[in-house]
């Protein structure tokens, strides 16, 4: 895959139009019927904030679109919709559920770097009224603080960020005693999203033991998911203690969660070994893992949906395909670990 296809854009324009990116797709072809979710255009605001360069217009016009529908979908309190159905219909009631969760994050971090000092603005007065919410629900407060972290980054004085933080490590909480370092009984979804922002909230708050306990995390994950010299990450039903890998269907969106994460823990130490996270996450879409299949499509540039144990579900919907161009975006940032 050439690096102007591994970053980009094309096939998340493909999937969308004026109202948003839809969230499914038929082999490379969008599944209109299917409708749009906040969850995706509020990881297309991430990934689109993250470009860096100017002269990519797909991208910035994307990111204006994916802020366009976040900030449609809030709702006065804070509250956030995730479903619309193909005519621009709202067919969920407002909640803080994982959508309030990505929006916040996807608002923190246009708000925080996107180029386009327009978007910065607009995503910021979007951050400041989701950010009033909190959600009883583990991934939503760590998908939350990742972008509350983005703006304390910019405005240390933002009582409102710095509030999220300290409630999402409550939400999140300790790890148990014994083998099992993880904070919930089995691992779920996006499971390396909690470690980051653990490792993210401690930092910002200058809280050594919450990024210790977020690096533990990370470390026991890291190891968990990685066999036979690649990562396998937990499939889509989730992994327990007594289940044995691999697992499938292995979903992007768990290697998308560990290359964040491990960017996360380097830019927090500077400890380069996480670099071997990244590097992981990226080559197991270019093939190294438990199937050998490469997870995308070099014509299209999309991501493929799912990793299984006969290959891959050759569908490249929103989700996988953003989750195949933040991965890209993060192993960009480095080269391989000494």
């Amino acid at each position: 895959m050439s690096e102007s296809t591994r970053f980009g854009f094309d096939h998340l324009d493909r999937l969308s139009d004026q109202r948003g990116l839809f969230e499914h797709a038929a082999g490379t072809l969008r599944r209109e019927e299917h409708g749009y979710c906040t969850d995706d255009n509020a990881r297309l605001l991430v990934v689109a904030s993250r470009q860096r360069d100017p002269a990519d217009q797909v991208a910035r016009r994307l990111g204006r679109a994916a802020l366009d529908f976040v900030l449609v979908a809030l709702d006065g309190d804070g509250r956030c919709h995730n479903r619309m159905d193909r005519s621009g219909r709202w067919i969920d009631r407002v909640s803080t559920e994982d959508c309030w969760g990505r929006s916040v994050w996807g608002l923190g971090t246009a708000a925080a770097h996107h180029l386009d000092a327009s978007i910065r603005r607009r995503a910021r007065k979007g951050f400041d009224v989701a950010v009033r919410q909190r959600s009883p629900w583990r991934h939503a407060m760590a998908f939350a603080a990742l972008g509350a972290a983005e703006v304390l980054a910019i405005d240390a004085d933002d009582e409102q960020a710095r509030s999220l933080l300290g409630d999402a490590l409550v939400v999140i909480g300790p790890i148990p005693d014994g083998s099992w370092a993880w904070p919930e009984p089995r691992l779920a979804y996006a499971n390396a999203a909690l470690a980051e922002a653990v490792i993210a909230a401690g930092a910002a708050l200058g809280n050594t033991d919450d990024v210790g306990r977020g690096l533990t995390m990370l470390r026991w994950l890291l190891a968990l998911e990685t066999g036979n010299g690649h990562l396998s990450v937990a499939g889509v039903g989730g992994r327990g203690p007594d289940d044995d890998g691999p697992q499938f269907d292995q979903q992007p969106i768990e290697v998308a969660a560990m290359a964040d994460a491990c960017w996360r823990a380097h830019a927090v130490t500077g400890d380069r070994r996480w670099c071997s996270g990244i590097t992981a996450a990226a080559q197991w879409f270019d093939g190294d893992n438990d199937s050998g299949v490469v997870m995308y499509d070099s014509e299209s540039g999309g991501g493929f949906d799912g990793l299984r144990a006969d290959g891959a579900n050759i569908n490249q919907g929103a989700e996988s395909t953003i989750a195949l161009v933040s991965t890209m975006q993060r192993a960009a940032s480095f080269a391989p670990a000494p």
